[in-house]
């Protein structure tokens, strides 16, 4: 049985991990994520001494970022302007892979997650698929054409910017750069500041916050399935741990839609169409597994 190692690095907690090539963990660590001098030798250590074990043959990074994955430049591997500012500039890949030499997929953990549910999740079978994860920060990562989406960068669903009215809601957003894109308004940050509670998760559902959410949430869905056309929209998170929204969301997308896009997936089937994950909080974990089996992939396979 082929072995895969995997790294969730997430804003609060990493994760490191021994999985096969169903998606299933067989081995793992949790530390917090705190800096590259602290959380670079843990990786390392964790590695090293399972290897001699659970010998795997490829490696995945799924991490926060905004991140350079443009292997035609230097920075490639590296964190580039992240809020975590002991992080900026640091190169990831270079620093685990010079330890670790085996093949290593590195992209956000978002598009690690979307690629997950691609292969063992709610996107198998599709080629256009996106995943969003809501909470600390707002994220989102796409599968287009069947392949993941990049660019000049990555996808960075969460700083569109998205209708708001001052005067129903006169809150200023929390976004560092932005203010008030959707991160700044919907975000698990954002509904904390905006009604003063120390969780999201503290309101009850039938507080006006979850319309609220629901309304910002579906305009931005509403943004995404007019410019990529997805046939599935995938919500994780900490704020979609609340199931309720599910239905609220759904219902505001078809109501901005107002039957423009006619097709079976939006018009008939949106309770499959914008789901929560399959794979859970393993997601993001699982995408890592997934990028480790795309680098494996890739070397059997070159261009």
């Amino acid at each position: 049985m082929a072995l895969f190692a995997g790294i969730e690095a997430g804003g609060t907690k990493m994760r490191c991990a021994i999985g096969d090539g169903e998606g299933n963990i067989i081995d793992e660590i949790r530390f917090e994520t705190a800096t590259p001098s602290i959380n670079i030798p843990q990786i390392i250590q964790y590695f090293q001494q399972k290897r001699v074990s659970h010998p795997f043959e490829s490696m995945g990074i799924a991490t926060f970022g905004p991140l350079c994955l443009d292997e035609s430049k230097p920075e490639y591997g590296h964190v580039i302007k992240s809020p975590k500012l002991e992080w900026v500039d640091f190169d990831f890949l270079g620093s685990v892979q010079s330890a670790i030499d085996v093949p290593t997929g590195f992209d956000t953990d978002v598009n690690g997650a979307v690629l997950a549910e691609s292969l063992w999740g709610h996107g198998v079978g599709l080629d256009n698929v996106i995943y969003l994860t809501i909470g600390t920060g707002i994220g989102g990562g796409a599968m287009i054409g069947g392949k993941l989406c990049h660019g000049a960068m990555h996808p960075e669903m969460g700083h569109i910017y998205i209708p708001h009215n001052t005067e129903a809601d006169p809150f200023e957003g929390v976004c560092p750069y932005h203010n008030d894109c959707f991160e700044g308004l919907a975000s698990g940050p954002a509904m904390k500041a905006r009604w003063q509670v120390d969780s999201a998760l503290d309101l009850p559902p039938d507080h006006e916050a979850w319309a609220l959410e629901a309304q910002y949430l579906a305009y931005a869905l509403t943004n995404y399935i007019l410019t990529l056309s997805p046939l599935r929209i995938i919500m994780g998170g900490g704020v979609m741990k609340q199931a309720h929204l599910f239905s609220k969301i759904r219902k505001n997308v078809q109501t901005l839609l107002n039957g423009f896009v006619h097709h079976d997936s939006v018009m008939h089937n949106i309770d499959t169409m914008i789901v929560p994950p399959k794979l859970g909080q393993e997601a993001g974990l699982c995408g890592a597994f997934a990028l480790a089996i795309q680098a494996l992939d890739k070397v059997k396979t070159p261009a």
